[in-house]
């Protein structure tokens, strides 16, 4: 028969083991959960490269961006599958990705929206909106109350050479405010003409519809949910 003291070990070999199980399933766990449907395109598509402008500086807020907290993009599922293939394809002619936002929190575009109204800050306007009267970027449709991207299934990005890393020429930087980032506008050299035109191919090829304002913006056709905007943070 057991005697108090036996009891007694075996109790605490039991909490020590509970403790030790407890911990595996925090340490296994991801660290940021993500909603049904939503994945880390990094998880999906890894020869894709990340570039989360809103994450930090490089943006025409210029700062961090609300519900952005990591350098790293979310998308639902179909799209960042969508997405991998189009990396597939571009691969065979050393061509890659270069993703500069996806899932966007409607806390973000409550942000942008917020910065727009706030005339007096004008200190990205040489970069992101030279030729556009900040007044204005609400009339234009530069700025709106809701985003395709915050149903998840939008994508910004360029192309680039995947030997150097670097960008191809597309014209214009991401997030530029004015007629010379509609991907129809033709005062441009061939060349840069040429890479906005292949980006485009292959993106409705594997079935993104493109934006007539912004040459680097795609939205997946058939995206998963149509008429839900979502809030929670890109971490």
């Amino acid at each position: 028969m057991e005697d108090a003291s036996d009891m007694k070990l075996r109790l605490t070999h039991l909490r020590v083991l509970a403790l030790w199980l407890l911990l595996f399933v925090v340490l296994a766990s991801p660290a940021h959960a993500l909603p049904e449907g939503f994945v880390y395109l990094a998880d999906v598509a890894p020869r894709v490269v990340i570039d989360a402008r809103y994450a930090g500086a490089d943006n025409f807020v210029g700062r961090p961006v609300d519900g952005y907290h990591a350098n790293t993009v979310i998308l639902t599922r179909p799209a960042a599958e969508a997405l991998a293939r189009v990396s597939e394809e571009l691969a065979q002619f050393g061509l890659g990705l270069k993703v500069f936002d996806g899932y966007r929190p409607q806390r973000a575009v409550d942000h942008f929206v917020r910065w727009a109204a706030d005339l007096s800050d004008q200190s990205t306007k040489a970069r992101h909106y030279p030729g556009v009267d900040k007044a204005h970027l609400f009339r234009d449709g530069y700025i709106a109350e809701r985003s395709g991207h915050t149903r998840g299934s939008t994508v910004d990005l360029t192309l680039i050479d995947l030997k150097t890393g670097k960008e191809l020429p597309m014209g214009t930087p991401f997030d530029f405010f004015g007629p010379e980032s509609w991907p129809s506008y033709q005062e441009l050299p061939a060349e840069q003409r040429a890479h906005r035109a292949l980006l485009q191919q292959v993106m409705k090829r594997h079935g993104f519809r493109p934006l007539r304002e912004e040459w680097w913006h795609f939205t997946l056709e058939n995206e998963p949910y149509p008429d839900t905007y979502f809030d929670f943070p890109v971490e």
